[in-house]
């Protein structure tokens, strides 16, 4: 979805539990109201003015050189040159009955976009492995669409990932998302992996056809002391063999071009995801920022403080603030987005499709 370092750390929003950091994140049961329909009109333009990257385009980004910039695809392209965005969902697995049944139809309405791929969490150690394993079975069955695992390290070996990656290349496959995860309240026993990097190259040295997805901080590392060494260790996990990162949400656009900028210079070439977190709930909103060292920013804070009892209108407000932010990622040549869609189909299908526009 804890320890107290960066070095132990690895995880994104949807890992987390409700009651503080991530085994599976225990949304299911959250009865978050239904959308409304839009009851007023809000000036989006002049409150985002903002979020303008001033460095959208660099003078040595020509049309005649595409691959001037190594994160061509995701960064630094003007928008004439991006094609169709890749859209990507994260489900958690859900627990009873009706949330299955439930998730089995969201599924099903968000692919009707055709996403790249959906990703499924993962927890640390018991039952909430065999759930993700399941859920991506049950899933499987109804669509083409790739499904990418989650794979934690904590107590966890290298037998157990050899027999799950075994079993998920059965499945069809061919991608992981790797991550630290935090330890239980009771673990049984360490595993092989201490840090991300390790299983990173683990999977990598023996599983060459498999593609490894990791989690970057663009806003700092909930539990860091230093911005330098995040992205040091971001670095040796793309050193290891990741071949992508999906970043922890953010409303700042600038942490996250600051961020690729940063870690462009120290020679890192895969595409870097941003995370989206959609605004639904005020207190899911405050309450997941705060674990997972997400900033939300005072002029969006105010308002949601100010909607904090008007439903429709928070969802009104929240929904034209992370399009904008979308588009506005775009425009600076973004051309991927992950969607932490917290197993419901709006507003996450709504702000995939302007993206189309």
């Amino acid at each position: 979805m804890s320890n107290s370092t960066i070095q132990k750390n690895d995880f994104k929003a949807t890992d987390l539990n409700l009651d503080g950091f991530h085994n599976d994140y225990k949304v299911a049961d959250i009865n978050l109201a239904d959308l409304g329909e839009k009851n007023m009109s809000l000036n989006m333009k002049n409150l985002l003015t903002h979020l303008h990257h001033p460095h959208s385009v660099k003078d040595y980004q020509g049309d005649e050189d595409p691959s001037a910039v190594k994160i061509s695809e995701y960064w630094g392209k003007k928008p004439k040159q991006l094609k169709n965005p890749k859209i990507s969902f994260e489900f958690f697995p859900p627990r009873s009955d009706a949330a299955k049944k439930s998730l089995k139809e969201v599924h099903r309405k968000l692919s009707s976009i055709n996403p790249e791929y959906f990703s499924v969490t993962f927890g640390a150690l018991g039952s909430s492995q065999n759930a993700t394993f399941d859920t991506i079975v049950n899933l499987s069955k109804d669509t083409k669409i790739p499904i990418t695992p989650h794979l934690t390290c904590v107590g966890t070996n290298k037998k157990q990932v050899t027999n799950l990656l075994d079993e998920y290349i059965i499945q069809g496959v061919n991608q992981v998302m790797v991550l630290k995860g935090d330890a239980p309240n009771a673990i049984v026993k360490k595993g092989d992996f201490e840090y991300a990097n390790e299983m990173v190259k683990f999977i990598k040295e023996n599983y060459e056809n498999i593609d490894i997805l990791v989690a970057a901080y663009p806003e700092k590392h909930p539990h860091s002391n230093c911005v330098g060494k995040d992205i040091d260790f971001f670095v040796n996990k793309v050193n290891s063999g990741a071949t992508r990162a999906v970043t922890q949400y953010f409303y700042n656009i600038d942490a996250y071009f600051s961020f690729v900028d940063e870690v462009q210079k120290l020679g890192v070439d895969i595409p870097i995801i941003p995370g989206i977190m959609p605004i639904t709930n005020y207190d899911n909103t405050i309450n997941f920022s705060k674990n997972c060292g997400a900033e939300i920013p005072s002029w969006i804070l105010n308002r949601l403080k100010l909607y904090r009892s008007d439903a429709k209108s928070l969802k009104e407000f929240g929904e034209d603030v992370v399009s904008e932010m979308c588009l506005k990622l775009k425009e600076n040549g973004v051309n991927s987005f992950h969607f932490y869609c917290m197993n419901k189909d709006e507003p996450a299908l709504s702000l995939s499709k302007k993206l189309y526009l």
